[in-house]
Order: structure tokens, then sequence, then C-alpha cells
């Protein structure tokens, strides 16, 4: 089986109308002889930054000399994306090998495994296969019923900003969503928490205390910034660095305080990281189409933000790299979402829209978002593909223009590939 046949077939398992639990997980995982017990790791929960944070962290333990398995979703452009080892996509070979041997594993399940369970024990089992020492765990969806929060207690349990997202799952406030996160707080780890909203943070503090476990807020006002362009930023935190990330915005500065208190809190675990490797591993970060300067002249920013938390960072981040400046954007997003408040940052900043439908069954179309566009007083164009919806917006670009493409994830991996990224 190639890995895009295992692709295909696991992609069939829908989860949607299925019970919430870990109990399909459990027995999917005991079926193939229980890897997640046999690995050590950071598990990464929230919102927004979840990705980028778990990437630098991952950057870092690999420039520390350790195996470090990576495991985020959803994926750009390719599936294989979703299990790095020291930033290595799985191989399709071997991709095919794991997943049939997990799906042959589920065949006898008398509930069946969903998609989301069948990618977690094809992980758990290429991580164990690959040597890893410490697995960077992103959290699918919530926290305390993802089917990640099968392993044991990891040597950090970190939560990101979170917003609200998924309410209909998680729950419509953000202390019931942080409940839900909270969730992967196990006795025997550290817990770093992004500093955040105070109805958060009670909520996570209650939860370690339940647990005995000590928890690390970062200190946002520990934070001296140094430089902040399109070069990527320096800083430096708690009076240590300076620090250099090329990731870009406000909000990735906050990101890595995260990333930095939970390399700290590995140190307390007996994790030897070098500050030379926290140093380095945060300037090799890359992580695609999160505020991704694609191209120059006309310049290019790739982002992946999908609710209005990442739209509004977004924004923020375009007023501070080109102050007064209208910018072209290349949009699409989700029906479901909500679009009205993530135009709404876009609206100030647009010179003009080209609209694209993503590759979702939830997508708007690219005509119903032009016209929604147009009835805010925005000059939109829809565009039948997404191909189109590059040439044009670059067509309509001067070298001092700006063409930001946005909105959602299930397009923006294809714009990647249109522009020769991946």
């Amino acid at each position: 089986m190639t890995g895009q046949e295992a692709v295909d077939l696991i992609h069939q398992e829908a989860w949607t109308g299925r019970k919430p639990g870990l109990s399909r997980t459990l027995e999917l995982l005991e079926r193939v002889g229980n890897p997640h017990n046999k690995l050590k790791y950071v598990h990464i929960t929230g919102t927004n930054g979840k990705g980028s944070t778990a990437a630098m962290i991952a950057s870092v333990l690999a420039r520390a000399g350790y195996t470090t398995g990576l495991c985020t979703s959803p994926h750009l452009w390719r599936f294989h994306e979703r299990f790095q080892v020291n930033g290595e996509p799985i191989p399709d070979e071997t991709l095919g090998r794991i997943a049939e041997r997990v799906i042959q594993a589920g065949k006898g399940m008398e509930d069946p495994a969903t998609e989301f369970e069948l990618m977690t024990a094809v992980g758990m089992l290429y991580f164990l296969e690959a040597g890893c020492d410490l697995v960077v765990l992103e959290v699918g969806l919530g926290g305390r019923l993802d089917s990640t929060n099968v392993i044991p207690a990891p040597e950090a349990a970190v939560i990101v900003n979170i917003g609200l997202e998924h309410t209909a799952e998680l729950g419509n406030t953000r202390a019931l969503i942080a409940q839900e996160k909270a969730g992967i707080i196990k006795p025997g780890c550290e817990a770093v928490l992004y500093r955040q909203s105070r109805e958060v943070e009670e909520v996570v503090e209650e939860a370690c205390r339940e647990q005995g476990v000590p928890l690390t807020f970062t200190a946002p006002e520990e934070l001296q910034v140094q430089s902040a362009g399109l070069e990527g930023q320096v800083f430096t935190y708690r009076k240590r660095g300076p620090y250099h990330i090329s990731l870009l915005g406000e909000h990735q500065r906050y990101n890595a305080l995260t990333a930095l208190e939970t390399l700290w809190a590995l140190r307390r675990k007996g994790w030897n990281i070098p500050e030379e490797a926290v140093v380095e591993g945060l300037e090799r970060t890359v992580w695609p189409a999160r505020l991704e300067l694609a191209r120059r002249s006309p310049d290019v920013i790739l982002d992946g933000g999908h609710n209005p938390q990442c739209m509004e960072a977004l924004a923020r981040a375009l007023k501070e790299l080109y102050p007064g400046k209208r910018l072209i954007f290349l949009t699409g997003v989700l029906a479901d979402k909500d679009y009205p408040t993530m135009v709404g940052e876009m609206l100030p900043l647009a010179k003009e829209f080209y609209t694209i439908t993503p590759d979702s069954d939830r997508a708007m179309s690219a005509g119903e978002l032009a016209e929604y566009l147009e009835g805010r007083g925005a000059k939109a164009v829809p565009c039948p593909t997404t191909r189109e919806g590059v040439e044009r917006s670059l067509a309509a670009a001067g070298p001092q223009d700006v063409v930001c493409a946005c909105g959602s994830l299930y397009m923006i991996g294809e714009v990647r590939h249109l522009l020769g990224l991946c």
C-alpha cells in the first residue's frame, strides 16, 4: 500500500456523528501494541498558536541533539506533513506500511475508529519506530476527549491562547473551552500557560491544583523587543537572550515566550537543552503559511488564519509591517466560521479583494463572499479557481503593493503550491 492509498482509506472514516471519547483510540492502540505508552511527550492545546509553538519547541529539541517527533494538524499540502521527525515528513513507503497495519488492526473493532483516531495511531507507531526521544504532540480538537489525550502524563502540558471556536463541541464561553483544554494536564507533568484572560487562567489554575501540577505563566511584561520587521524579530525575555525568530507578527513573539517557558520546564524535568540550542533552534524555526513572506516585489504574505482571533492578529501584524499601506487580499472562508468579524478585520486595510472557494464542503463560494464584501463597500472580484485567484491578484499588484492570501487553511496549501513553495 502506498502512502496515498493509505491516506484515501483513512479519509473514508468520518468522525461526524460519532460519540466523543477515548475508548476507540485506546482499543486501536492496544491492537498495535500500545506504542503511545513507550514515548515521552510535550502535549500542546489551545485555539491559536499551537502549531507555531510546537514547531519552535521541536526545532530547539532537535538542535539539542534529541530525535524529535512533531505531530500537527491539519496539513497544508501533503498528508505526510502531519508526522515529522527532526523536521522531515514521514516517508511515503513508511506511511503506507504503518497505515496498512493500523487499518487492518481496526477492522475488527465493533465501534470503528474515526479518521483522526487512525491518524493518531499511525503517528504513535511511526514515532516509536523512529526512536523519538520526545514527541511534540498537538491536540486535534479540545483536549480532554481528543484522541491524543490517551498518552500518559507528558513532560509538559502546554496551553496556548484560547478563543471562541468549535463552540458546539467545546462550549460557548472561554471558561468552558478552557475546562476541555485543561484535560491534558495530568499528575507528573509541568504545565505552561500562555498569559491571557483571567477566566481562562482561573480554570487552568484550578485544574493544576486538582492534579498537583506546577503551573508557569508566560510573562509578556518581561519581553523586550529589540527589532521587528520583515527580516524577523529579535527580543530578550526574563533578561535572557537575545533571541531571533524569523516568524513575523506580535503574536509570534508571545508564542515564542510559551515555547521558551516550555523548554525551561523541560530543563527542570532533567532534559539537557543548552542555551545555544535554544538560540539556534528558535532562529531556524520555519512554520509555513503563518504570516509567511512568500516573495518580494510585490510582497506576498500567506496566512492560514481562519477565525476572528487569527484575523485580528494578522491585521495587527500587517499594520506593523506595512503602516498606512492598502493591501490586495486573496481570500476564501468557510461558511460556518464567523466570517463577518473576520472580514471586518481586513476591510480597513484593503485596496481590493479577489475571492476563491476553499477546498471544503463547508466553504462559502467565491461569488457569495464577493457579494458580501461588495455589500460592505469593498471592491471584490470572484475567481472560479484558486489558480486564477493567484494569477489575478498578482497581476493587479505593482512592485510596491502587498498581496495577502488568508481566510482558510483549506486554501493556503494550494496557494503555496501554485507559488512554487511546495
